[in-house]
């Protein structure tokens, strides 16, 4: 009990991503026709519009992992206080953010770019709590 009162930040923040990441990619995966038409439509103006059905692929290889990692991450902070797992979590997740960040300013959707802002926020403050 004491280790999950001492790492409370870091266990909810690795919660919160994992939560994040997994429904994100599953969403894809279990809708991919509806996700890759959508982004279909979403890029066909930006240079990313040939590619759409391999980069969907990539974030969402990205995200699972992402989740994966920060479940694991969290199981293994509460288990042995080991924080790399969570590191390697924030990492993926940083770049599952900058992926989608990037998507949005090539589509110059500047409202769904500003969103993403939000959960990168979190992650690097988690990334800055799992360093110290």
């Amino acid at each position: 009990m004491d280790v999950i009162i001492s790492y409370a930040p870091e266990l909810i923040l690795l919660a919160f991503l994992a939560i994040t990441f997994l429904q994100s990619g599953l969403d894809k995966v279990l809708d991919w026709k509806g996700n890759a038409s959508w982004l279909k439509d979403h890029f066909s103006k930006s240079p990313l519009a040939g590619s759409v059905p391999l980069l969907l692929g990539i974030i969402t290889m990205v995200e699972l992992a992402a989740g994966a990692l920060s479940l694991a991450g969290g199981v293994v902070l509460m288990g042995s206080g080991d924080k790399s797992l969570g590191i390697y979590a924030c990492l993926t997740a940083a770049l599952a953010l900058l992926m989608l960040f990037f998507g949005q300013r090539m589509a110059r959707d500047y409202e769904g770019a500003r969103t993403l802002v939000v959960y990168l926020i979190p992650t690097v403050f988690l990334l800055v709590l799992l360093q110290a």
